[in-house]
């Protein structure tokens, strides 16, 4: 058993940044590929990005790369979310989920999700 928790977002001007951060419990935190989803209302949840056991493998969303970093520190059970020159699209709740899988980028292969973060944006 994963428990994930999010902090980190809040209101923050276009332009911006934000770090999220997501807390792991549990000892087994650096045997789970770590990601990152977004939902805005009314639409489904994205995948933003995903990083390997390790921390030497990550994979970006098209729609956020070059303006997203994702990180972890095994030694600390944590990821974090990097989000520079943050535009109004990017509101939404943002989700770290942990899996199982190698890669993996659709939500059905997370085992474990956390309550999310809100990231408003305003122009």
């Amino acid at each position: 058993q994963v428990q994930l928790v999010e902090s980190g977002g809040g209101l923050v001007q276009a332009g911006g940044s934000l770090r999220l951060s997501c807390a792991a419990s549990g000892r087994t935190f650096s045997s789970y590929a770590m990601g990152w989803f977004r939902q805005a209302p009314g639409k489904e949840r994205e995948f933003v990005a995903t990083i390997s056991r390790s921390g030497g493998g990550t994979y970006y969303a098209d729609s956020v790369k070059g303006r997203i970093t994702i990180s972890r520190d095994n030694a600390k059970n944590t990821v974090y979310l990097q989000v520079n020159s943050l535009k109004p699209e990017d509101t939404a709740v943002y989700y770290c989920a942990a899996a199982l899988a190698r890669v993996p980028t659709r939500p059905v292969e997370y085992d474990y999700w956390g309550q999310g973060t809100q990231v408003t944006v305003s122009s």
